[in-house]
């Protein structure tokens, strides 16, 4: 940071003597270029892995990988190590459910409400970090991962690119960025719009689902102006909407009457639910000799409906049908700032505050049911439930990386969190890694963090289950405690080893024991998950990953072993049947989303063809399966999925010109090659809802001119 200090200063200082009348003038815009790029680095600075794992997805990696840059970011994550795939897009780090966190550029974005939208667009990354392990003391609240995009801002070039994609399941989808800057104003814009009907995973085995026509819309804008060779204003933002339809099982055994009415094609459901995010980030970042900081004010609105079958199909299958609203604001300030005491010692410190207001909206129509359980009449009820919520978030940190010597460095600190919602609870913790690094090539880390996870709040209930009491929606369990925050001892090391030029060899293992373990299910028709507690839990794994990067070839390989363990639900009862509490609160039971064994892997080549570069690559993912019913009935989360592999393929032909042709590509794309049949969830297990299968071989096409 400092020669690209005094590189600045000899762009922007004029010479003592007069030049010769033949010098060249000076490059106001390459002053600027070089001041982004300092700004930048002493950004990433503020807030580095220090200890923590930290893979990597260049823009070059993103391009350079099956479907390419229309590729969406839950199959992007599934090539790093230990992520496990589940149904609605979601992804599990080491085994934990959720419990990720979403950075822009090292902003914390509040996590929306949502069943299977994604709110960010991998377009709009530089890079994709997911950061794992024992955190240093400036990562909070969501600790399993950290995912941070470090966004494209167009200070480096102007241009962009226009595209479009589409293919099997009648996909159709179209993007564009533009990226460039005007002085000191640097911007870049992306939006892309997706169609298709696999907006959920199919509930059956076919090749094409029932009833999942979804539409997509995903804007992002970044607009940073240097204010001085020290100091910037960026502001950044971006949406997000989806509407879904929810896929039908046919064939499903009606089990109530309606009006008179008692049979019901279930393959004419005609279920829907709409998903909105939008947010915002105003940073100020100041980047002196000594002393750099950055104040982020941000702002977050998120919202999901939910509309049952207008004929009333889901009463007449479930004896409810839900209407629903979920809303929430959120709004706050992170700031974070680093000071070099010596040459030995930096200092870094921060707090983050977090004011978010949900408001909840549910009407169930139900049938009211004598004392045996059975239907009384055919006319419904409706039963409206509302809840309104204001909580806060309350952090600070302080911590310290010192330098031992050139090959040892020891990173400790400390951070406070409080948070006033549903519960109000704090801890102090306490986190520590060393890293040494005794020859070139060769690192080695070990580290100890405590954390504390505040249970979700937009996504935390209010439902006071006495007033379904006599109805078909009345709990087997008349009471629920409360939601409570998560406290976890976190134990991890391990080494890395550049084995020979360009060969990388990894292996990572881990410890974690906790109180309050935080798990999500599904318990109701709305695709949106619900928080409960296990009084206690573990999860352990090991991770190994490698990967090689020479000339034109890149490789990689990562496999996980692992699992997580619950015991005796404490919160959310009411979600539960009678045996199943009984079970797990003497035993220790395998959480749904645990799964054994994970493994990815893939590679690229870059061949020179004459007319450009072409591009072919693929990639695979292995899964154990995850958790399902016991086959004797016996223990919650006892069974397990069948194990399953799918890869993908690719190729893309870039061309160099000329005329038009200059900046032009060309790509074909085969996912799930082998047309594998496979189930990631089959409707059972603890807080599972239905069943899901993964996408079959799709074909699919794109061409993308970049200028």
């Amino acid at each position: 940071m400092r020669n690209l200090l005094l590189v600045t200063a000899a762009l922007a200082t004029p010479a003592l003597a007069a030049p010769p009348t033949d010098a060249p003038a000076a490059d106001p815009g390459k002053d600027i270029v070089v001041t982004a790029r300092r700004l930048d680095t002493a950004r990433d600075a503020i807030l580095p892995s220090l200890g923590a794992g930290d893979f990597k997805f260049t823009r070059a990696t993103l391009d350079a990988q099956p479907q390419g840059a229309d590729r969406n970011l839950t199959s992007v994550l599934l090539q790093a190590p230990g992520v496990t795939q589940d149904s609605y897009g979601a992804v599990h780090v080491r085994n934990e459910h959720a419990n990720l966190q979403y950075r822009l550029n090292g902003v914390i974005v509040p996590e929306a409400i949502s069943g299977f939208g994604q709110t960010f667009d991998p377009r709009i990354a530089e890079t994709i970090d997911l950061i794992t392990g024992t955190l240093p003391a400036q990562y909070g609240y969501r600790t399993s991962g950290v995912i941070n995009l470090r966004t494209r801002s167009g200070a480096f070039e102007d241009g962009g690119d226009v595209g479009y994609y589409g293919g099997s399941h009648n996909t159709i989808q179209p993007s564009a960025t533009l990226r460039g800057s005007t002085g000191n104003l640097n911007y870049f814009f992306s939006g892309s719009y997706l169609q298709n009907d696999l907006g959920v995973e199919n509930p059956v085995a076919t090749r094409n689902a029932v009833h999942d026509r979804t539409k997509q819309y995903r804007a992002f804008g970044y607009l940073s102006d240097i204010l001085s060779d020290t100091s910037r204003l960026t502001v950044f933002g971006g949406t997000a909407i989806g509407k879904f339809q929810i896929p039908n099982n046919p064939g499903q055994t009606p089990a109530f009457t309606l009006n008179g009415r008692s049979t019901f094609d279930s393959s004419l459901l005609d279920q829907n639910q709409r998903e909105t995010t939008h947010y915002g980030v105003l940073a100020y970042q100041y980047a002196g000799d000594a002393v750099n900081l950055q104040v982020a004010p941000f702002v977050r609105y998120s919202q999901t409906r939910f509309s049952p079958d207008p004929q009333g199909g889901d009463i007449i299958f479930n004896g409810f049908a839900d209407q629903s609203r979920l809303s929430s604001f959120a709004a706050g300030v992170q700031a974070d700032g680093s000071y070099k005491a010596t040459d030995s010692h930096m200092i870094r410190f921060g707090l983050f505050f977090q004011n978010e207001r949900t408001r909840s909206t549910v009407t169930s129509r139900v049938f009211p049911v004598d004392a045996m359980g059975q239907q009384t009449t055919d006319q419904p009820i409706s039963i409206i439930d509302t809840g309104r919520k204001s909580g806060q978030l309350y952090g600070i940190y302080l911590q310290d990386e010192w330098t031992l010597s050139p090959e040892l460095t020891f990173n400790y600190g400390v951070r406070f969190d409080r948070v006033d919602a549903y519960t109000r609870e704090q801890q102090l913790s306490p986190r520590a890694n060393l890293v040494y690094r005794p020859a070139p090539g060769t690192t080695f880390h070990i580290g100890y963090a405590r954390n504390f996870t505040p249970p979700p709040q937009e996504l935390v209930g209010t439902t006071t289950v006495a007033r379904f009491n006599g109805t078909t929606r009345e709990s087997e369990i008349p009471f629920g405690d409360p939601v409570r925050a998560e406290r976890e001892h976190y134990f991890d090391g391990g080494i890395e080893q550049t084995v020979a030029h360009g060969l990388t060899v990894g292996l990572d293992a881990y410890y974690k024991k906790k109180r309050n373990l935080l798990d999500e299910g599904q318990f109701g028709s709305s695709l949106v998950l619900s928080p409960f507690n296990y009084a206690t839990g573990y999860a352990w794994g090991v991770e190994f990953r490698t990967n090689y990067s020479r000339g034109p070839v890149s490789l990689y390989a990562n496999l996980a072993r692992g699992q997580e363990k619950g015991r005796n639900i404490v919160s959310s009862q009411f979600f539960f049947a009678q045996d199943e509490l009984d079970y797990i609160a003497n035993h220790s039971i395998f959480t749904d989303h645990s799964q054994r064994w994970t493994a990815s892997g893939g590679g690229s080549v870059t061949i020179k063809d004459g007319i450009g570069t072409l591009v072919p690559s693929a990639d695979f993912l292995y899964g154990d399966g995850l958790r399902a019913d016991d086959p004797a009935g016996i223990v919650p989360n006892g069974g397990k999925l069948p194990s399953y592999f799918t890869a993908n393929f690719g190729i893309a032909q870039n061309l160099d010109g000329p005329g038009f042709l200059k900046g032009l590509s060309v790509r074909f794309d085969v996912v799930n090659v082998f047309d594998k049949v496979y189930e990631i969830r089959d409707g059972s297990g603890v807080g599972v809802g239905a069943p899901q299968f993964g996408a079959r071989r799709g074909f699919f096409g794109g061409i993308r001119k970049t200028f």
